[in-house]
């Protein structure tokens, strides 16, 4: 397990960030916030996932108001996403959201955000700052010759304290790039200065195929270096798949209890069985088990059981048949065609313990 920073804890509805709070795993729904049918649907769909955070675009009034009609069919808690009107914001918290992503430097003034803060105040909601290196200040780009990690931190900076000067002080932080090294050079950077929660992403990251790779090596190096409370992985298409991701970067990293953790051989000369249809097979019945276990699809008998010896169990074939193995140890031979079955049947034997 790696050593987290411990970073001062708020709270997101029933989630708990920051401190020694497991890494909670969030998402955004590409539903129009206005149709409570589809979001509905869509936040059920990510909650099964495994999400602990949805967030909503709330880029109107018709957007917000229809906040509560989500919010009661649903039981993750839900951020409303706002950019400049500070009304969108106090119609947000009116309608029961639990934290809200907002710049309060982009909100209209010093008023505006007394108000915003009023209101957050008194319902115990936090504020997420979120700094995207897209969208900086003309005068940040120029005083650092572009988006720099020293630009980005000095925008979240200028957001925090304004909040702070208003005794706010239940503030998230997110610094997000499509660079990945300027990503992590921003969040190194702001971990330094501050001790608020930190939300980590990489934005814009792109399409399954090149975003999760993206994902994986930013959130996960900054995970692996302690910073980070929770994350979201930003890809074009279905949100579904973003939590998936997710949870595997955190399985991966040893910071996720529960579910399973498939391994397989990457395949080689030796292998004679239809490895990769086994795998994905096995995958896919494995998806929707909950006990923290580790299942091992080998295409080599002589070197399978060794290579996974640490598996709870797992199955190695060649040849027209194969073998069952718990923690190195063979159980017995069956038949390529019984592999799967089998497997099972141990599986729901260790599932019953």
């Amino acid at each position: 397990m790696f050593e987290r920073k411990l970073t001062r804890q708020i709270q997101v509805g029933n989630v708990k960030i920051g401190g020694n709070a497991p890494i909670s795993v969030q998402s955004m729904t590409n539903t129009k916030t206005a149709d409570t049918k589809a979001t509905v649907a869509q936040i059920l769909k990510l909650q099964a996932a495994g999400c602990d955070i949805v967030r909503l675009a709330v880029p109107d009034m018709d957007a917000a108001q229809n906040l509560h009609n989500i919010i009661s069919a649903v039981e993750v808690p839900i951020v409303a996403d706002i950019h400049f009107d500070y009304k969108l914001a106090l119609e947000s918290i009116a309608q029961g959201v639990a934290a809200l992503r907002l710049n309060p430097g982009n909100i209209g003034g010093a008023a505006h955000v007394r108000e915003v803060v009023a209101a957050a105040k008194d319902k115990n909601i936090p504020i997420r700052i979120g700094v995207n290196a897209g969208s900086l200040s003309r005068k940040l780009l120029q005083k650092y010759g572009g988006a720099t990690a020293e630009a980005l931190v000095e925008s979240a900076m200028e957001h925090v304290k304004i909040l702070e000067d208003e005794n706010f002080f239940d503030i998230k932080i997110s610094l997000k790039a499509h660079d990945v090294p300027l990503t992590l050079a921003a969040y190194r950077l702001i971990s330094e200065k501050v001790n608020y929660p930190l939300h980590l992403g990489i934005t814009e990251a792109g399409t399954v195929n090149t975003g999760v790779i993206k994902s994986a090596v930013g959130i996960g190096a900054l995970l692996a270096e302690g910073i980070g409370d929770t994350i979201r992985v930003s890809l074009t298409g279905d949100p579904v798949v973003e939590v998936k991701v997710a949870r595997e970067i955190l399985k991966s990293l040893g910071l996720c209890d529960g579910g399973a953790t498939l391994i397989a051989c990457p395949t080689c000369g030796r292998t004679t069985i239809d490895l990769p249809s086994i795998a994905a097979e096995v995958e896919k019945k494995i998806a929707s088990v909950e006990k923290n276990i580790t299942v091992a699809v080998m295409g080599c008998i002589v070197n399978g059981p060794g290579e996974a010896r640490m598996a709870d169990v797992g199955i190695a074939g060649s040849n027209g048949e194969g073998i069952i193995f718990r923690k190195g140890e063979i159980i017995r031979r069956v038949p390529e065609s019984e592999l799967v079955s089998e497997l099972f049947k141990e599986i729901d034997e260790i599932l019953k313990n």
